[in-house]
């Protein structure tokens, strides 16, 4: 696989790592073809470095093996009592007081199939506070993810900014937690948000308010979470059944915005390989959100046998017959359509056992291609730009009933 070896040579390190850890997983079939399909692009690798880049957090959630979570912030935040949420067994949980300093040392605790590390607070002065913070910062480098708490009362004063700004520049995947939310009204709780947001500087989806004592939104932390750093979704979906269907719904929304984009890349014959890696690495890596043991060439067999990729071509020259939307709107829609489907078959199956018939799909296949298509109509002719594209599809889904109930969608088809 020469073209391909020069294209991994593209990459960093770590990025380097992972796709050739997924490439070694996936059938010998697909390597060859993957493999017959880079020679026909002599030379353009950027072509390939696209597809990889929007193909890479699929990979992550099929094949990653991320496995701690770190819980740092400053003193008396509410650390322990979001930790205490997580851990499984009683004499794992840690100590809770409205004393600052209760945690002076780490803690470590099994979280399913994950590990989760409480920290002392990373703000205290003096010797035995420089001594806290070092066990905290030192956790916080070895975890693969970290979760930063702030309380939603006090804010973020200029310690707290420069607290995260240290942790911040680890490089880790993380997102911030608003923790004693339910002590505030919605009308407060709007403008603390939005200030936490602006003076962290990131995105609105990366801050989550929550109540650690009673656990109220944990189950959009864990969402979040599953958002920021795709290796973690399969530990939260075999470690927390309860919330597994929210959390395939991650993958699925993730895998649809990349298979639109693919289709509306220009590599005619192609399209269909890199749209089945999509899709096959979907449906290993919801396999393991179930924890249902699936090896990649079954998922590839699973990915074939519901047919969609056929399926999605008959309806792109049904569609097309009937003039109106622009060809790069059916393209992006039907491949997102697609993959939501292939996701919910493969969730459907895992979790219940049973295989929807061709007829099912087909009508689900439509309902979705139908809502996904009216979300873009508003483009026109003009084609928008990739993240424009990604993030209208995103909202289009996360907005859908299917997201918080699978069965709407086919009780209305």
């Amino acid at each position: 696989m020469s073209n391909l070896d020069d294209l991994l040579k593209e990459f960093p390190e770590d990025t380097r790592r992972q796709l050739t850890t997924a490439w070694g997983a996936l059938p010998e079939p697909m390597q060859k073809e993957l493999g017959s399909a880079a020679k026909l692009l002599p030379g353009d690798l950027a072509r390939w470095r696209l597809l990889l880049d929007l193909a890479l957090p699929n990979f992550q959630i099929a094949f990653a093996d991320k496995r701690s979570i770190a819980i740092v912030g400053p003193a008396n935040v509410g650390k322990s009592t979001l930790y205490n949420q997580l851990v499984r067994k009683r004499e794992d949980k840690a100590e809770v007081s409205p004393v600052p300093g209760t945690t002076r040392v780490n803690q470590e605790a099994d979280a399913g199939l994950f590990r989760v590390v409480d920290t002392p607070g990373a703000d205290a002065v003096g010797d035995l506070g420089e001594q806290e913070k070092a066990r905290a910062l030192h956790a916080a480098e070895q975890a693969d993810f970290l979760i930063v708490v702030f309380d939603a009362i006090q804010g973020i004063k200029r310690t707290e900014q420069e607290l995260f700004d240290e942790l911040h520049a680890l490089g880790k995947p993380l997102v911030a937690v608003l923790n004693k939310a339910d002590l505030l009204s919605s009308r407060d709780l709007k403008p603390v948000l939005e200030r936490t947001t602006a003076n962290l500087r990131l995105d609105i989806g990366q801050v989550v308010p929550i109540s650690a004592r009673t656990g109220h939104n944990l189950d959009d932390l864990l969402l979040a979470i599953a958002k920021a750093e795709p290796g973690l979704l399969a530990a939260l979906g075999r470690a927390l059944p309860a919330y597994r269907w929210r959390l395939a719904w991650t993958a699925i929304t993730g895998a649809a915005t990349t298979s639109a984009v693919i289709a509306l890349t220009p590599l005619p014959v192609l399209d269909v390989i890199p749209l089945l890696a999509v899709q096959s690495s979907l449906v290993l890596g919801i396999a393991r959100v179930y924890n249902y043991e699936l090896t990649p060439a079954r998922a590839r067999e699973l990915a074939v046998t519901f047919g969609l990729g056929f399926l999605g071509r008959t309806l792109f020259q049904e569609l097309s017959k009937l003039g109106g939307p622009p060809g790069w709107a059916l393209s992006a829609a039907i491949a997102a359509g697609t993959t939501v489907v292939m996701g919910y078959a493969a969730a459907n199956w895992f979790e219940r056992g049973e295989k929807l018939t061709g007829d099912s799909l087909k009508r689900l296949t439509q309902a979705v291609t139908d809502t996904v298509l009216d979300s873009l109509r508003n483009f026109g002719q003009k084609r928008p730009d990739r993240a424009t594209l990604q993030e209208r599809i995103r909202e289009t889904l996360e907005r859908s009933e299917m997201g918080e109930d699978p069965e709407s969608v086919e009780r209305r088809a």
